[in-house]
């Protein structure tokens, strides 16, 4: 029999596991389940080239829980271990010191770097004990520590070849011996180990009960995209995602120079009610879920897909400031921004039918990658989309070619009329439309800030949206407009609009437009009503924009046959209440019309459709 003391240059290495690693103490079945895998990975080589000799016979891993004896045992039937093997990889755990090691590692998770993959069982354990035999010839081994650098390593007659780690949990981590936790960390972690593994409790297993793996050992990503079917890339997305909506497409990553990476990254369905959700992602390490966290490895603006992308470039235990500065985290990231263009350019170009139908939701991703990478900005200006009132989709140029003659302004600028909300600004789109001018629709999450960024990456484009102004100064300010009312009349009608408005600052101006325009037309001048939606939207340095009240320009159209009624009416309540009710029209059209003016005008319009009854 051996006793010794495990050899480490700090006094105790216990004490400090603990701390380190007790924000993350579940991750201890994951680093002993991937031990028992890559043992069992290991017997595998070692038969194909001849070294283990035999039959391996069946490779699986079992977490067995046994609540009476507070243990958990992990058992893998691997290449196992000697004594002097037990005493080079358990024994000898060789730091600098502990100062250093503190100061080194304080704000990075440690398993996994160091070989302290095993010694995360002292996180839940009051003592481990290890009993292995190795596939070589010669006696099994008992090894045992209670958490101080003393253990004890002798040789026993443990038959099996392999390894068995047996936890006894301490009672602050009593949590360990319910059925349920270990099996939600078994699927969270190793959901998809290559080697099959079985969990099971003590005297709870009834007779004749099939046995089944809490794993995939062979999910796709691990595949060739010409070994799959459609139907195979959709049941695995169920298996990511089982209550999810069936994805729009996918793409699969395979990538073997210069960097590793394999995955499966899917577009997800997104409507526009939808609660967007990010960390859909699942990062592997060779099959070992690491996290869903996947910031810095995949671009932000993707962090709306869903899948798993797995990379052995990418340690199991990853710190935010190691990410930032890998080398080999910034390569991944330009490739999957890259793949995703590509597979976008490629729908587009093969199935723009079926590319125009999925752009409801594909609309958000490339909106948000073009504001936010400009290496994808210059692939998707080939396959954005902008959708106009009548259901036709125009890409930028064919935007621009269809519009030529008529949008552009003197500048040379060409403007692009958009509608936030066609169904209430129908009216200045049908305004639009008489002009000959095409109104695409900016009506999702990301439209306001999209508008803001194109004006600045766009050469000569302008974005202005429908109710901006009347129709004949969309595009270029028209100052020559005539109307029939003498100057008297003109003057007399604007101080009959001179109206106070609650919450709105108001300015009003008489045109002469074409009689068949509306009466009164409510505009919203494009720079202050872009900084109120921003500030609604995020905040920051347009948040004072949010306190200010709405600006509305009030266009009277002196040239409506109305007028000349209003005018002509010596009844000075009567014309009053006529004007409002004009005046009220245009601002509902605009959704600016709530509260108590609403109902004011709801009563009002009431009286004077009384009044002219009683006429008749």
């Amino acid at each position: 029999m051996q006793k010794g003391q495990i050899r480490v240059q700090t006094e105790n290495i216990f004490p400090i596991i603990k701390k380190f690693l007790y924000s993350d103490h579940e991750i201890f079945l994951r680093e002993l389940v991937s031990n028992a895998v890559d043992a069992s990975q290991k017997l595998k080589t070692l038969s194909s080239i001849g070294e283990a000799k035999g039959e391996i016979g069946e490779l699986r891993i079992d977490v067995v829980l046994d609540t009476k004896e507070k243990t958990l045992s992990i058992i893998d039937r691997g290449v196992g271990m000697t004594g002097e093997e037990v005493d080079k990889y358990i024994n000898q755990v060789a730091f600098s010191g502990a100062e250093e090691f503190v100061n080194k590692y304080k704000d990075a998770s440690i398993i996994g770097h160091f070989g302290l993959g095993f010694y995360s069982a002292f996180m839940v354990s009051d003592k481990v004990d290890i009993h292995s035999k190795s596939f070589k010839e010669g006696s099994g081994v008992f090894w045992s520590c209670d958490g101080s650098p003393e253990y004890e390593l002798y040789e026993t007659d443990y038959n099996d070849r392999g390894t068995k780690i047996v936890l006894h949990i301490n009672e602050e981590s009593k949590e360990f011996l319910e059925a349920a936790r270990i099996k939600a960390i078994l699927e969270r972690f190793c959901k998809f180990l290559p080697v099959a593994i079985y969990f099971s409790e003590v005297g709870e297993k009834k007779e004749g009960e099939e046995e089944k793996p809490i794993n995939n050992t062979n999910p796709i990503w691990i595949k060739k995209p010409s070994e799959l079917a459609k139907e195979d890339y959709e049941k695995f997305y169920r298996e990511l995602y089982p209550f999810g909506e069936t994805p729009l497409f996918w793409i699969h990553l395979n990538v073997d120079y210069p960097f590793n990476l394999t995955g499966v990254l899917y577009f997800p369905k997104i409507k526009q009610s939808y609660e967007i959700q990010k960390d859909k992602i699942q990062l592997y390490c060779n099959q070992v879920f690491v996290t869903d966290e996947v910031k810095d490895i995949v671009p932000e603006f993707l962090m709306l897909l869903h899948g798993v992308i797995d990379s052995p470039d990418i340690p199991l235990n990853v710190s935010r400031s190691y990410l930032q500065g890998d080398p080999n985290v910034k390569k991944i990231n330009a490739h999957i921004t890259k793949k995703v263009a590509d597979k976008l350019e490629e729908i587009f170009r093969n199935e723009r039918s079926s590319f125009e139908e999925k752009w409801e939701s594909l609309g958000l991703f490339v909106k948000y990658g073009m504001m936010t990478d400009d290496k994808f900005l210059e692939k998707a200006n080939k396959f954005l989309v902008m959708e106009d009132t009548e259901g036709k989709f125009h890409t930028l140029e064919e935007y621009k070619t269809a519009t030529e003659a008529s949008q552009k302004n003197k500048e040379g600028k060409h403007i692009i009329l958009y509608s936030t909300n066609p169904v209430q600004q129908d009216a200045y789109i049908q305004a639009c439309k008489q002009k000959g001018y095409i109104v695409v629709k900016m009506e999702t999450l990301v439209d306001a800030a999209f508008i803001n960024t194109m004006e600045m990456k766009w050469e000569n484009v302008s974005f202005v949206r429908v109710d901006a102004d009347i129709v004949d100064n969309l595009i270029d300010k028209q100052e020559g407009n005539e109307t029939v009312l003498s100057k008297e009349e003109t003057e007399q009608l604007k101080e009959l609009f001179n109206i106070n408005f609650a919450d709105l600052h108001v300015t009003t101006e008489v045109k002469g437009l074409s009689p068949e325009s509306a009466p009164v037309i409510a505009t919203r001048p494009e720079f202050m009503r872009r900084m109120k939606d921003m500030a609604g939207v995020g905040g920051g340095m347009t948040a004072f924009y949010a306190q200010m009240p709405d600006e509305v320009t009030l266009t009277v159209n002196g040239n409506h046959p109305i007028y000349q009624q209003v005018l002509k009416n010596e009844n000075a309540a009567l014309k009053e209440k006529q004007v409002r009710n004009l005046a009220d029209l245009a601002l509902l059209s605009q959704g600016l019309l709530k509260g108590n003016d609403l109902t004011s005008f709801i009563n009002r319009s009431v009286e004077l459709l009384q009044q002219e009854t009683e006429k008749v």
